[in-house]
């Protein structure tokens, strides 16, 4: 029998990174640089999808993509530096590598832009995927054999689901406890600080 090395995957913003701060310096540079009115307060109580679906809240649709490639681009000197971790995120990847497995990040993130957050942290997953959301996150979850997906936000756990990966939410982000475990979440964790226990007990436990 071929040994299969056990995956975890991660969300990234507001999952392992606090990518609030960073974010909202971000709209209220664009906002200015741009002249058009951004809600920052109001656009990161509600980040995970991608960017285009809170761009078009503020702009005409056909302004989006060019809208989208100015706040990529001001976005390294702007947001990195301004970012920290989710406390537990970088116990929660050691816990995965101390007990044999590989990591992976699949963000929805811009992945030039999560590979910056991630280098500035100190954070390293073996394998980093951007640009995806929700059910698309299958796609990288599948193709590595990811057995858990952790995220933060109902379009994670939907995102595991479809992969066939158990889905552990963390009540860190836009989505509380009960909104993630109605969403079909497996575990539910109060954050990553968590999710090294939680992982020993996973381990152990019996399959069936």
């Amino acid at each position: 029998m071929t040994h299969m090395t056990f995956t975890v995957g991660f969300d990234l913003d507001m999952t392992l990174i606090d990518s609030r701060p960073g974010i909202h310096a971000c709209y209220l540079a664009l906002a200015e640089r741009t002249g058009t009115f951004i809600d920052a307060d109001l656009a990161v109580t509600r980040l995970g999808p991608p960017l285009a679906e809170e761009l078009v809240n503020w702009f005409p649709e056909e302004q989006v993509p060019a809208m989208a490639d100015l706040y990529r681009e001001m976005y390294p000197t702007i947001a990195i530096a301004a970012t920290p971790a989710m406390e537990g995120a970088r116990e929660a990847m050691a816990a995965v590598r101390a007990a044999g497995g590989r990591t992976m990040v699949v963000t929805a993130k811009y992945e030039p832009n999560a590979k910056l957050h991630l280098n500035h942290l100190g954070i390293e997953p073996d394998v980093l995927v951007g640009d995806l959301w929700a059910e698309q996150k299958a796609q990288a979850l599948r193709e590595y054999r990811a057995g858990v997906y952790v995220g933060d936000h109902v379009g994670d756990v939907r995102g595991a689901r479809t992969a066939g990966a158990l889905s552990v939410a963390v009540a860190t982000g836009p989505c509380p406890a009960d909104e993630l475990h109605a969403a079909g979440a497996d575990v539910v964790l109060a954050d990553l600080s968590a999710f090294p226990a939680w992982l020993a007990a996973y381990r152990e436990a019996p399959r069936v």
